[in-house]
């Protein structure tokens, strides 16, 4: 087998994307243990703390997840009391995700997790930049 073999596995950039994902995800959760959120959970939390409220459907768009994923997901922040999930008054066909006061308050704990996990990627900052800007690149095709 040689070495410009198409189907080796060092040959796939997919893969080193899927396994950095999977460490960056793993360092998060003990972290996220903490707060009691998964990694997806958290990730819809800081849309949230950024807009406050947002309707289901651009949310989704936002972080690349679809309405099956994204319900059950809904479903388990509102039973922890950190969001509702209402209709909007405007149109009653959109469905508007807010955050709860406890919601807005778990926003202080939360601060702390992104600076655990700089601690964990061994990574410049020019490096992590370059990095973001390669990522979204591929992202947004």
């Amino acid at each position: 087998m040689s070495d410009n073999d198409p189907l080796l596995l060092r040959n796939q950039l997919c893969f080193p994307l899927y396994a950095c994902s999977r460490q960056v995800v793993r360092g998060y959760t003990s972290a996220l243990d903490k707060l009691d959120l998964t990694y997806t959970q958290y990730v819809t939390m800081m849309v949230l703390w950024e807009e406050g409220s947002i309707n289901v459907k651009t949310l989704g768009e936002r972080l690349f997840l679809d309405s099956g994923t994204l319900s059950p997901l809904l479903k388990g922040l509102e039973k922890k009391g950190y969001v509702t999930r209402v209709r909007d008054s405007k149109d009653t066909r959109v469905l508007l995700v807010e955050l709860t006061e406890k919601g807005k308050t778990l926003k202080t704990e939360a601060v702390k997790v992104q600076s655990e996990m700089k601690a964990c990627l061994p990574l410049t900052e020019e490096e992590s930049v370059t990095l973001y800007r390669l990522l979204y690149k591929i992202l947004e095709q």
